[in-house]
Order: structure tokens, then C-alpha cells, then sequence
């Protein structure tokens, strides 16, 4: 905080620093002794009638007025990470949406609209990496009908929490009445040290292979997968499906995808059979496929994990990843013009339960771990 020659606490900040982070301090008149003040660090994206809107990292919006601060000022971006691969947000937002890729897809402007008949929000939002080359409205009620006219509900995806990602467009999204539905962080890492991972059990060799067959859609956590969303699944410049035979011939102990893109490798739908939890295979999954991305020239690794599920950050986290940002889902509306978005028959499995792929691997010792990109 900013003291003055008399050591008062003083406010720094002003309207004219609307789209900066800052860090302010607040008084809470009705707070029990001892915690009358609160501190907020995030985004300053509005400052309209006595109000502060900031948006935190986590894409919590907090509205401050302006007669409870008692400090405030400009800081600095998040600091750079200390170790792993350096990265922006918008080659990561690429990266990541080449290795889910939509059946449709749209330019608006700088924006993508895509579309998977429901198979996974990821596939079935906007992804806004710049300006939609018209105003905000008239770029959302075009969204709006676009996805209306197929079928689905709009869902904007948007980042918080590194630089250049999206906190002013989240404020002006809630100001306009969408929801923020899913929340989840993405995490990057180096890639060598999860290849050279030692294997818990060297007799359960891990089958890689370029389609996902019956054994491998047997044990995805998606049932009745659609020909959509092996499309979406087989999507990336180089796709991998991992298998780990299970006892029993066509039913895996476990299961993941990868996609390596440059010096990308992603990971995804890592699954274990329930019964086999806590003996190591997530971790046999992910370096097998992390030492086929390695042999590919890829060196860095990137995750997409909730942010609720202390499980599988402590798994990775062991592994050397770390958070980037946060992404988000926005879902609007109604249509505009009387249009009502409809999810397809079949669909509601898909956009509502979250996502592109779920891990369920373990840290030793510990409870099930959840991967999930919403």
C-alpha cells in the first residue's frame, strides 16, 4: 500500500487507470474487530457511479465503492514464472483450441465461433482472440443467434489472471447478463522431466496409437461416444491415444490422450479403472506419451485443471506444472429477435458435465484425482 509523509494509507488509483491491475484496500464498516479491512488484487474494469469493479485472477468480479477504500495503486503484471516453459496467453489459447478443434467453425472479426453438435463447451464457444470488427452488442447478439440457429446455448470461453487476457470483456459479459458457468486453470510445464518419470510397474507396457479404438472409447468416461466427437477427439496436428491393457482383453486399465504441436504437448482424458487407483498408472500413462511428444522435438507440456480439485494440482504440481491462468465459460442469454437456444437431444451429457477430457489418475496415498477442462 501507498503511505503518505504522515504515514496515512492513501489512495493511488483513479478513473484513468480503468484496465490495470491494481491492489486496493477497502473498509468493512460491519466487520468484527480486528478484520474491518480487505484487500483486493485484480483488474480494474470499471469505475461508474461511486463503484470499482476489479476482476481477480480466479474471474471473481468484486465491486468496491468508492467511499470504502482507504488505499489503493497501481501494481505490476503477475511476475513471470520461475521455472518451465515462458509462454503468452494468446499462443496458449491457440495451442490449445487446435487440439480440440470444432466440426463448424466462423470468423466474427478476430473471434471464432465454434461448433461440435454439443460435444464439450470447448468445441461449442467463442473464442474471442481480438476485436469481432463490430460493437460489443452487435457482436453478441450475432454469437447469440449463430448458436440459436444450431441448436445450442452461446458460451463465450475467456482468461483471467496473466497479461494480456480477457478481465474487461468479463465485466462487460456479466454487465449483459451471462453467467459465468465453468471455471478451471491451465497449468504448463516442462516436458523432459514427466518423460523420464520413473515407470511404478515396468511389466504394464503402454500401447500408443494414432485412433481411439473400441477398448480406448470403453474406458473414456464419455459412454455412446458420436461420430462428432470422434472428430473432435482425433482433432491436433498430432494426436496420440494411450492404452494400458487391463486384465481382462478390451477393457484398458487406463487411458490417455496427447497432442503434440511444436513445442506443445497437451494432455487429456487420462482415465484409470477404479479398481487399480493409487498404483502409479496415471503417472505410466502421461510418461509414455510425454517420451512420444519428446522424440516429436516437443519440449514444454500443458494441463487444464479445476481449480476445486486439490488431488490432481498436488499430482501435478509434483510433476513440475504450474498455473498459467484461469479460463472461463460464459453462457449467455436468450436469443435475441425470440430466438430460444435449445440443446439437442443427447447433448445435456455434454455442455453441462464439463468438458474436453477428464484425468483420473492419483497421488499415491491419496484421493482420486479429477482433471477436467470445461
Amino acid at each position: 500500500m501507498e503511505f503518505s509523509a504522515h504515514f496515512r494509507l492513501k489512495v493511488r488509483v483513479t478513473r484513468a487507470d480503468v484496465g490495470k491491475r491494481v491492489s486496493v484496500r477497502r473498509l468493512h464498516e460491519d466487520a468484527p474487530e480486528g478484520e474491518k479491512f480487505t484487500d483486493t488484487v485484480g483488474v480494474l474494469t470499471s469505475w461508474d457511479d461511486g463503484v470499482l469493479l476489479i476482476t481477480r485472477r480466479s474471474g471473481e468480479s468484486v465491486r468496491i465503492p468508492e467511499s470504502a477504500l482507504v488505499a489503493g495503486k497501481v501494481v505490476p503484471s503477475a511476475p513471470a514464472r520461475r521455472r518451465g516453459p515462458a509462454a503468452s496467453y494468446e499462443e496458449l489459447a491457440r495451442v490449445s483450441a487446435r487440439a480440440w478443434q470444432p466440426v463448424e467453425r466462423e470468423r466474427l472479426g478476430e473471434w471464432e465461433l465454434r461448433a461440435a453438435a454439443g460435444f464439450t463447451r470447448r468445441a461449442n464457444s467463442v473464442l474471442p482472440l481480438g476485436d469481432p470488427g463490430v460493437p460489443l452488442d452487435e457482436a453478441l447478439s450475432l454469437v447469440r443467434e449463430w448458436y440459436a440457429a444450431r441448436g445450442l446455448p452461446a458460451y463465450v470461453q475467456t482468461a483471467t489472471g496473466a497479461a494480456g487476457t480477457q478481465e474487461p470483456l468479463c465485466a462487460e459479459l456479466e454487465a449483459r447478463g451471462w453467467v459465468r458457468e465453468v471455471s478451471a486453470e491451465m497449468w504448463i510445464g516442462a516436458l523432459a522431466p514427466i518423460g523420464d518419470l520413473p515407470d511404478p510397474d515396468p511389466d504394464r507396457a503402454v500401447v500408443l496409437a494414432r485412433e481411439a479404438d473400441e477398448a480406448w472409447l470403453g474406458r473414456y468416461q464419455r459412454k455412446g461416444v458420436s461420430g462428432v466427437a470422434l472428430e473432435v477427439l482425433g482433432s491436433g496436428p498430432s494426436v496420440w491415444f494411450a492404452t494400458v491393457p487391463g486384465a481382462e482383453p478390451g477393457i484398458p486399465a487406463a487411458i490417455g490422450r496427447c497432442v503434440v504441436d511444436g513445442r506443445w504437448a497437451g494432455f487429456a482424458a487420462v482415465e484409470v479403472d477404479p479398481s487399480l487407483r493409487r498404483q502409479g498408472l496415471a503417472t505410466t500413462v502421461m510418461a509414455a506419451l510425454a517420451r512420444q511428444a519428446l522424440s516429436e522435438g516437443a519440449s514444454a507440456a500443458w494441463l487444464q485443471v479445476e481449480a476445486d480439485n486439490a488431488g490432481a494440482r498436488a499430482l501435478y504440481a509434483g510433476m513440475g506444472f504450474a498455473a498459467h491462468h484461469a479460463y472461463h465459460h460464459y453462457r449467455g442469454p436468450a436469443a435475441p429477435r425470440g430466438g430460444t437456444p435449445m440443446t439437442p437431444a443427447g447433448a445435456d451429457e455434454h455442455i453441462g458435465q464439463g468438458p474436453g477430457g477428464e484425468i483420473r489418475g492419483e497421488v499415491r496415498g491419496g484421493a482420486t484425482q479429477r482433471y477436467r477442462s470445461a
